[in-house]
């Protein structure tokens, strides 16, 4: 299981949260602020793994954030508005990971994180189930030794399933999640192995 402590620095109470319950759910440690200062005084006093941190805060801005921030090894995910390209431009030039825009769907924050995480702290590479085996590196599927076409939304799905051992249904469309785990049940003969948990959304069941 890849569990880390991710801050969340979002002004926006409802985003926020979403990204809060839905980084919990996935096996995630998380803390949250609301503003830079807030931010700063967590960063100084506690170890996190990552920061997601949206660039239009009240008072310090998350790219004062950053310059001011005494850890400059902690990746930072910058949360940006369409129209912010300078900002996201000035913040990959302070040394962001990368940058996501709003609106987002929940699934796309979570596997930009794990590709991140997995960058800078060499999370599993590689996974094998029954005759399903993906390459989390090179981002490809295979069922039985043949590659599996996969669409973007079924990958990060799956690989949500398999970094956490744990499916969750997203704040959003469920249904367009339950359409890609049907997909993904089939194409890599998953069928036993995903389990829908009443009312909590999905597990990968693997041997212990």
């Amino acid at each position: 299981m890849s569990m880390a402590s991710i801050l969340v620095v979002e002004d926006e109470k409802p985003i926020n949260e979403l990204l809060y319950r839905n980084l919990t759910l996935v096996g995630h440690r998380c803390l949250r602020a609301y503003d830079g200062e807030q931010a700063l005084g967590l960063i100084e006093s506690v170890d996190v793994d990552l920061i997601l941190l949206d660039i239009m805060l009240p008072g310090m801005s998350g790219l004062d954030l950053m310059r001011a921030r005494p850890n400059a090894d902690v990746p930072v995910i910058f949360l940006t508005a369409k129209s912010q390209v300078s900002d996201r431009v000035a913040g990959l030039n302070l040394g962001a990971d990368d940058y996501i825009v709003k609106p987002f769907e929940t699934i796309e924050v979570i596997a930009r994180i794990q590709a991140v995480l997995r960058r800078t702290k060499r999370l599993e590479d590689v996974f094998a189930l029954d005759q399903a085996n993906v390459d989390l590196c090179a981002r490809k599927a295979y069922c039985s030794g043949e590659e599996v076409e996969l669409t973007p939304q079924e990958y990060a799905l799956l690989e949500a399933l398999i970094l956490n051992r744990w499916g969750y249904d997203y704040m959003g469309d469920t249904r367009t999640v339950d359409v890609h785990v049907q997909k993904l049940r089939k194409k890599l003969g998953l069928t036993e192995r995903i389990k829908t948990v009443y009312k909590l959304g999905y597990r990968l069941e693997t041997p212990r």
